[in-house]
């Protein structure tokens, strides 16, 4: 492409805000707040990527899809970066993808209480209890108890709502 052709970040923003997270379809990699920056070097693209966390399972495809999304799009030369630092937080999540976790039945994660220091919530060490309140994004009732710290992702732990009876994933604070 020559650079008088080359399409405007914002496009290839738009463009990246299209392609889903592969463990949760219903946001996008823009919408989960792990495409950190896009720009043009020269005649090549130039994305980075910060995974949700350094062993996330999903960062080879979350990869493929941004390459085969950029790819479809007509980007001839493009570069991924990974980046680790500063590391990613839940509180990257946008609010248009909050809003997307809750209508689809998972709990977005309590704001303010990313483990960045700012951990507001106390977890008892040998209890594993907590007193962060997480509503149900069913019914909304804050009437609700973790079932297990692990859900069906590492990213989420498994609640259930004592009024509705509904189970649902609660989307960690990272």
């Amino acid at each position: 492409m020559h650079p008088s052709t080359l399409p405007s970040t914002e496009q290839v923003w738009r463009w990246l805000s299209e392609v889903p997270d592969p463990e949760i379809p219903v946001i996008s990699l823009t919408d989960l707040g792990i495409i950190r920056d896009v720009a043009w070097d020269g005649d090549t693209l130039v994305v980075t990527v910060t995974p949700t966390y350094s062993g996330c399972p999903a960062t080879t495809v979350i990869n493929l899809d941004i390459e085969r999304k950029l790819r479809d799009e007509g980007i001839g030369k493009l570069r991924l970066e990974r980046q680790l630092s500063p590391p990613w937080t839940t509180d990257w999540i946008s609010a248009e993808g909050r809003e997307k976790l809750r209508d689809y039945g998972i709990a977005p994660p309590v704001d303010g209480t990313a483990a960045d220091g700012r951990l507001m919530a106390r977890v008892d060490r040998l209890s594993g209890s907590s007193n962060l309140v997480i509503a149900c994004p069913h019914c909304g009732s804050n009437n609700t108890e973790r079932v297990s710290q692990f859900g069906s992702t590492p990213c989420k732990a498994s609640y259930r709502c004592k009024d509705c009876l509904e189970p649902f994933d609660y989307f960690k604070c990272i």
